[in-house]
């Protein structure tokens, strides 16, 4: 015959709690109207913006660039391989996968790129001797990049999470990144930083 069946106590394995599903449609709302109500919504919104707008005026600085304390050059080559076949839009092959493409091939750089610390003045300084508006782009490390907008009536970049210095292994300012035939040619560049003992 079959044994008969039995419950057996196993203990307990962690707290159960009841599962509690408040209509989130409705809880949602009553809490915006309540802090909306109260002027919690005003001063978070507002809290917000000017952390977004603190961020936009001064990005984070790019990590681990410090002063250029010798002048060294090296040369950077452009060229990737392709991942995949590219093709133009007859189906034509433009590139083959395992390809080496070089896009200084097809497109010079038309303006030599130039990376400053914006909060230091020689460096800032030394940028803007370089060459004119149309011959150069310069994007900072660090500092504001409005700020100096507004100041020398140009415009500026920034090196967003420091893609740019990486890509290129820039690890000191003022540093600069030219064409030379089909390679870059980056330099880091030492200049004097009157009153600056410790840069």
């Amino acid at each position: 015959g079959f044994a008969p069946a039995r419950a057996v106590d196993h203990g307990t394995f962690g707290t159960a709690w009841p599962v509690i599903e408040p209509d989130l449609l409705k809880v949602i709302p009553a809490k915006l109207e309540r802090a909306e109500a109260n002027g919690e919504l005003a001063d978070l919104n507002s809290r917000f913006a000017a952390r977004v707008n603190a961020k936009v005026m001064r990005p984070t600085p790019v990590a681990g660039i410090t002063p250029a304390m010798e002048t060294r050059s090296w040369l950077f080559d452009p060229a990737t391989s392709v991942e995949r076949d590219i093709r133009d839009d007859g189906c034509r092959l433009i590139a083959a996968a395992g390809q080496r493409v070089n896009p200084l091939d097809m497109m010079a750089l038309s303006k030599t790129l130039i990376f400053v610390d914006g909060d230091d003045a020689a460096e800032l300084d030394w940028a803007l001797r370089q060459g004119s508006k149309q011959s150069l782009k310069i994007i900072l490390v660090d500092g504001s990049p409005f700020e100096a907008m507004k100041a020398q009536q140009r415009r500026f970049y920034f090196d967003q999470s420091g893609t740019l210095t990486q890509r290129f292994e820039i690890g000191h300012t003022p540093a600069s990144v030219r064409q030379k035939d089909d390679a870059l040619l980056v330099t880091e560049h030492a200049i004097a930083r009157v009153g600056r003992a410790d840069r």
